[in-house]
């Protein structure tokens, strides 16, 4: 038995909890995933055709992205 190293409980093996590994990946991804997405989009090309939903998400990951940077 060990100590898992992400939710500190004990783990029946001597590895951390799948789910724990499961779940850190997936953040990481999302992170990831986060950090590309004014990449993937120019915004300067053809802002119209965006709703402004979008514009205003994508805005705000920009300026995320930005203060961390």
């Amino acid at each position: 038995m060990k100590i898992c190293s992400i939710c500190n409980r004990i783990s029946g093996n001597d590895q951390d909890h799948l789910d724990c590994i499961q779940k850190i990946r997936i953040e990481n991804e999302d992170e990831n995933f986060k950090q590309s997405i004014p990449e993937k989009l120019d915004l300067a090309k053809d802002t119209l055709s965006l709703g402004v939903e979008v514009k205003a998400i994508l805005e705000h990951l920009t300026k995320e992205n930005k203060k961390t940077d």
